[in-house]
This record gives C-alpha cells, sequence and structure tokens, in this order.
C-alpha cells in the first residue's frame, strides 16, 4: 500500500517503517493476490513495479522469470525489498532493480514494459489520469497494464484506509482515465473476506483494472 506521490508522502513512510523497525516489515512479505490470479499466466518479460513498497510482488515476479524495475519513494522500503530478494537467492536477487522515484513526476522508459503492475497508490481524481497514462505509455506492444485500488465500498467497512473518500476509485474511475492506448480487458470491484478491526471477518472490494496494449 502506498500513499499520495511526493517528497512529503515520502517523508511519512519513512517515518511509518522507522516506527515499525524494531517490530519487523509493515507488509505481510506475500504478493498481491490480484497479481498472483492475473499476472500467473502471464508469460515472464519485463515488469515495472511502482509503489513496490517492501518488494512482495516484486521478488515474486522475478521469482518467476520476469526482469524488475521496483519504484518507490521510500529508501527504506527499497532496502527491505532488496534484503528480500536476496534472501529468496542470487538469480532472483540480480532480476530486481530498486530505484527511488517520486511517481508524481517520474516517466518510466517508453514502450518499455511488458507489465506494469500497481497495487493500492492513493491518489486524487486529479493526478490518477496524469498517472495512469505514464504507466500506461510505458507498456510495450501486447503489454499488461495491471491497476488495483481500494473501492469506495470499503469506506463503511471499519478497515483500515485512508480517511480521503478522493482518494479512493471504482474500477470504472480507473478505465475512464485511460487515454485511449490500450484495450480494458476487465474493470470490476472484487470483493474478499479479510479480518475486520474486531477480529472478525469484513468483505473488502479492490477495484481491479486491467488493460493491454494491442500488438
Amino acid at each position: 500500500m502506498n500513499d499520495q506521490p511526493g517528497e512529503a508522502a515520502g517523508a511519512r513512510w519513512e517515518a511509518r517503517y522507522a516506527e515499525r523497525a524494531a517490530r519487523g516489515q509493515v507488509w505481510s512479505g506475500e504478493p498481491n493476490a490480484t497479481l498472483v490470479s492475473e499476472a500467473g499466466p502471464l508469460p515472464p518479460g519485463r515488469a515495472l513495479d511502482p509503489g513496490c513498497g517492501e518488494g512482495a510482488d516484486a521478488v515474486w515476479l522475478a521469482a518467476r522469470g520476469w526482469d524488475v524495475v521496483a519504484v518507490d519513494i521510500a529508501a527504506t522500503a527499497l532496502e527491505r525489498g532488496a534484503r528480500a530478494a536476496r534472501a529468496a537467492g542470487d538469480e532472483v536477487a540480480e532480476r530486481v532493480t530498486w530505484a527511488r522515484r517520486d511517481l508524481s513526476s517520474w516517466h518510466p522508459a517508453p514502450r518499455g514494459f511488458d507489465l506494469v503492475a500497481a497495487h493500492f497508490i492513493h491518489v486524487t481524481p486529479e493526478q490518477r489520469a496524469p498517472l495512469l497514462a505514464r504507466w500506461e505509455a510505458a507498456l510495450a506492444p501486447g503489454g499488461t497494464l495491471l491497476v488495483v485500488a481500494h473501492s469506495p465500498l470499503d469506506l463503511e467497512t471499519g478497515l483500515r484506509r485512508p480517511p480521503d473518500p478522493a482518494l479512493y476509485a471504482t474500477a470504472e474511475d480507473m478505465a475512464a482515465s485511460l487515454g485511449g492506448e490500450v484495450e480494458v480487458v476487465t474493470a470490476l470491484e472484487r470483493p474478499r473476506v479479510v479480518e475486520g478491526p474486531d477480529g472478525r471477518p469484513v468483505t473488502a472490494h479492490d477495484a481491479v483494472l486491467r488493460a493491454v496494449r494491442p500488438r
């Protein structure tokens, strides 16, 4: 999970990682389930993981033969990701390039990636279209764009989520922000059962957008 891009967000995340240093990782260390289900069948190529956090998705992809550029604004997150990659073996570690970048201004290489997979990057509607446009432009012919966000349906669940409703998006919101270089394959709100604040099961909803650049 990531916050709004920008140096202020970077400082907030560095503070959060420092706060959790004594207790270990902020995140589970497991790849996002949607990445596993959507990218699992794809042939490996070159992948971009923007807002990679502690690198679980990047390590999972590299272990399956992908060459990954993993990008985050928090240096501590990147260090933890690199450590996890090394723990997975030299072959995995060599497939991941870790880069500290501000997603609000960084432009990945155009048509440089067979997969761009971004999970839970919270941006306002005004930030969403430019960010998606840069990721869209980064897709090689035949490449897949996979974006997962917290759905507005989660606002009433009591789950630990950003307090600002503007930072949520439906799959349709994200699809409407695309620039026309890709074809939308999937745009839906996908339910999953998670543990709520009181320990009881709660149904969360992920907004899932998958699109492909034509060959």
